[in-house]
């Protein structure tokens, strides 16, 4: 009697003991290798994001491409088997507006990028990325980016004449580049390495903080300051995922996600002068000045295949130029 009292008991008691529910996981992939922007960005957000949602959720950072490519992540973001990404310049190949920032030299600094958030980022692009089933929380960086190749240094766009470049996917840096006389070739961030090492390209461009993340100096001769283009970074959702998660969380993600912008400045900047003095003392990568007005002479065509062919494209150039006018 005493046994099955005690059996009975414990059934009786373990019927009302409700599981406790599991925490939601908010998986954050991105491409860039530890060290990087990339890295130091998603960390900072997840780290500050994760102190304010307490047993809420859980932001869950996958960095060095572990969730995918960046055109796989765009697609699991939209399928909903991916929550967060942080893409750059394959925005463009998602969202035709997002070219804005292919333009060469359309970007300053990061003041004048702040006030082109503000007039068209937010106003413009946010609601475009949102018709593609992305949201968009914040804008963040990948930076100024720089030429590096095996065969010379770049100091004027006949420099790049023949010079097998990868490039992220995207149509206007692809045009970009071809006219200025190289032959781009999109790629993964993922494979350019190896394709650097193996001689597949002879060349790279990206900021300096993955070129050093990625140890591209290790295999390259020559990193030439061309500044070409400066890349936004943005932190996205799956707008399905978005929509489904409590407004408590979606508060916290999006007032988080704005915050960090501050660190992710700050870390660039410091990152510029700290990597290419690192580099220099670590590898016998030569570095050259570009001509960069050179390079801006060879852009018109750029700007005016852009205004004509996506919709509203002149006004955003006309809109972001003017901004850095005004500083």
């Amino acid at each position: 009697m005493k046994y099955g009292f005690i059996f009975g008991a414990t059934l009786f008691a373990a019927a009302f003991i409700q599981p406790a529910a599991a925490q939601t996981e908010i998986k954050l992939g991105h491409v860039g290798e530890p060290g990087s922007l990339f890295a130091l960005s998603a960390d900072e957000f997840a780290r500050a994001a994760n102190e304010k949602l307490g047993d809420k959720a859980k932001v869950v950072v996958f960095g060095s491409s572990q969730l995918g490519t960046d055109e796989e992540l765009m697609q699991k973001l939209r399928l909903g088997t991916a929550d967060m990404a942080l893409p750059s310049s394959v925005m463009s190949s998602v969202v035709p507006d997002f070219g804005l920032f292919e333009m060469p030299y359309l970007v300053k600094d990061r003041e004048h990028m702040k006030k082109i958030e503000a007039a068209v980022v937010w106003p413009t692009l946010a609601p475009a990325a949102e018709e593609q089933g992305y949201k968009m929380l914040a804008v963040w960086e990948n930076g100024f980016r720089h030429i590096t190749n095996n065969k010379r240094p770049i100091v004027t766009p006949e420099d790049l004449s023949g010079i097998k470049l990868r490039t992220p996917s995207g149509e206007w840096r692809v045009k970009m580049f071809q006219a200025y006389g190289a032959n781009p070739t999109p790629m993964s961030f993922s494979e350019v390495f190896t394709a650097l090492q193996t001689g597949v390209v002879d060349g790279q461009e990206n900021p300096l903080t993955q070129i050093a993340s990625g140890k591209f100096q290790e295999v390259q001769d020559y990193l030439s300051m061309t500044g070409h283009v400066y890349t936004p970074a943005y932190l996205l959702v799956g707008l399905n995922r978005w929509n489904g998660l409590p407004e408590d969380v979606r508060q916290i993600l999006e007032e988080t996600a704005k915050e960090t912008q501050a660190f992710v400045y700050e870390s660039a900047e410091r990152l510029e002068g700290e990597l290419l003095a690192q580099m220099q003392e670590e590898s016998d990568i030569q570095v050259n000045e570009a001509d960069k007005d050179a390079f801006i002479a060879a852009s018109d065509a750029i700007y005016k295949e852009f205004g004509t062919q996506v919709e509203g494209g002149a006004g955003m150039i006309e809109k972001a130029i003017s901004l850095g006018k005004s500083q």
